[in-house]
């Protein structure tokens, strides 16, 4: 997931302009990962240059390893999907929750 993040980041700061937004939101089943820059949009192409050639396979990276990825047509907002693995903890059972009252 860090690899595909900084693949779609380092996209924005070489192709983008202007400020670029990184979001995350993580839930249950999924990781959403969003990279937006203040450019008009690209074209969703990945190239299909000689795997040796320095550069150019972040999308492709990224289209092998997440579970969705897409854009927003017209922008330069792109995303991707990471479904998370393992059980799924209710908050009765999450360790980063408050402890049990004793005194309950």
């Amino acid at each position: 997931m860090k690899l595909m993040t900084s693949e779609l980041v380092t996209n924005a700061v070489v192709h983008g302009i202007g400020g670029i937004t990184l979001r995350a939101r993580f839930e249950d089943e999924r990781v959403l990962i969003e990279v937006v820059d203040e450019g008009q949009g690209f074209e969703r192409s990945m190239r299909k240059d000689d795997f040796q050639e320095v550069g150019g396979h972040g999308l492709a990276i990224v289209d092998a390893e997440a579970s969705r990825w897409g854009i927003h047509e017209g922008t330069t907002h792109v995303w991707f999907e990471f479904e998370r693995s393992g059980p799924r903890l209710g908050e009765e059972h999450n360790p980063l929750s408050d402890p049990p009252n004793p005194q309950e």
